[in-house]
């Protein structure tokens, strides 16, 4: 079956980074695009970032231009997501999810519902 398994979330001081992995299992990520997912308490789900099969990447809000960076290793079936320079207000459960996608097609990261499947999340807290 189809798994995805998030890893390398902790606790960070504000200023600090972490670098996340998406480990995929049973697919090849030569079909998928993977993306990033964020949500804290009481709070809606939101797109972080995403890339694509052809190595396109696409990034959510204004707040975490230029701070996060995602890459994908398609021998290791595994996608990251480095979090840098973070802010107490990027606390949250991190989540990774793949949709089936062509390579050229536009990817949904505003749109949680539109992907099939999902990982249990690791949690990123920032915190002085």
């Amino acid at each position: 079956q189809l798994q995805l398994v998030e890893s390398g979330g902790g606790l960070v001081q504000p200023g600090g980074s972490l670098r996340l992995s998406c480990a995929a299992s049973g697919f090849s990520l030569d079909y998928y695009a993977i993306g990033w997912f964020r949500q804290a308490p009481g709070k809606e789900r939101e797109g972080v970032s995403a890339i694509s099969s052809s190595n396109t990447p696409t990034y959510g809000a204004d707040s975490m231009k230029g701070r996060f960076t995602i890459s994908r290793d398609n021998a290791k079936n595994t996608v990251y997501l480095q979090l840098n320079s973070l802010k107490p207000e990027d606390t949250a459960v991190y989540y990774c999810a793949a949709v089936m996608a062509a390579p050229f097609e536009s990817i949904p990261i505003s749109t949680p519902a539109l992907w099939h499947y999902w990982g249990q999340g690791t949690q990123v807290t920032v915190s002085s």
